[in-house]
């Protein structure tokens, strides 16, 4: 294995490592919230969760650019090619924008999420405006990811 597939694998581990951890952090401090609101009313279940899963996108979109990466230099194919110093790290950087804004975006969404849930908990009317709230952040997780994914063919 060359050193410029090992830095392109390295990116895409860290494409899917640091938008999972992001959305596990995010997932995780909604369904704390989420769980509050079921104790004092079960019937809030589904308008919670959904609230709760929102978060969870980041994780899919590093887990989708670890895979067109993967593909792309011949990993998953079964014949890998011998990518230069350049395009392996041309390859490291083209991950790092969903790495970084996934795991950024994804704990913010998880804040703003909890914010949702404890409107809707109050108020279970307003469930909507707590989505639009927690989905304006997935926004910049999506320009992330097409950043990646341009860069990526891009190569």
């Amino acid at each position: 294995m060359t050193l410029g597939v090992a830095l392109a694998i390295a990116g895409a581990v860290i494409a899917a490592v640091m938008s999972g951890i992001g959305s596990a952090k995010g997932v995780g401090m909604a369904g704390q919230a989420a769980a509050g609101v079921c104790t004092e009313d079960p019937n809030k279940f589904g308008k919670v969760l959904i609230l709760q899963l929102l978060p969870g996108t980041q994780g899919i979109y590093g887990l989708l650019i670890a895979f067109i990466t993967l593909s792309q230099i011949g990993i998953l194919g079964g014949n890998p090619e011998s990518l230069s110093l350049y395009e392996g790290i041309a390859y490291f950087v083209a991950c790092l924008p969903m790495a970084f804004v996934g795991l950024w975006s994804a704990i913010s969404q998880g804040k703003t999420a909890v914010a949702g849930i404890q409107l809707t908990a109050k108020n279970p009317d307003q469930m909507g405006k707590g989505m639009i709230f927690a989905a304006m952040v997935e926004t910049y997780a999506i320009l992330a990811l097409l950043v990646s994914i341009l860069a990526i063919f891009g190569i």
